[in-house]
């Protein structure tokens, strides 16, 4: 999965794993669904990231068309690796909406606390 996807909200120490996920290996492209406090205070962004900025008061729907016309024509995988640790219940709903609007299918993933990524629902 060269494709990263992750939510890069609210939630005490979640901009780490963040960071630990795209560190955990070579990602072709890393998008970052964030808000304003985001684009304004994420300063580790790797050279292959791009930051999808969303007002995440809005209804889901809403934010959901929001990334999704971001996204549109930027992921050409038919796959993507997705980590919702950071962010709400109602952020995750939009961003699984757009990346299913978008025909792509997705794939869980964590980090491990040694660094290596792991994803999740392979093991059964």
């Amino acid at each position: 999965m060269p494709t990263l996807i992750a939510v890069l909200s609210s939630g005490k120490g979640t901009w780490s794993e963040v960071n630990r996920i795209m560190q955990s290996q070579s990602w072709s492209k890393i998008f970052l669904i964030t808000n304003q406090f985001g684009r304004e205070n994420f300063t580790s962004l790797p050279t292959n990231a791009e930051l999808i900025v969303v007002d995440f008061l809005r209804e889901t729907q809403d934010i959901a068309e929001d990334i999704k016309k971001q996204l549109h024509s930027k992921v050409s995988d038919l796959e993507v690796a997705l980590n919702i640790a950071s962010g709400t219940g109602k952020e995750h709903m939009a961003v699984m909406e757009a990346v299913l609007e978008l025909g792509l299918n997705f794939r869980l993933v964590t980090v491990r606390s040694g660094g290596q990524l792991e994803v999740l629902g392979l093991r059964r």
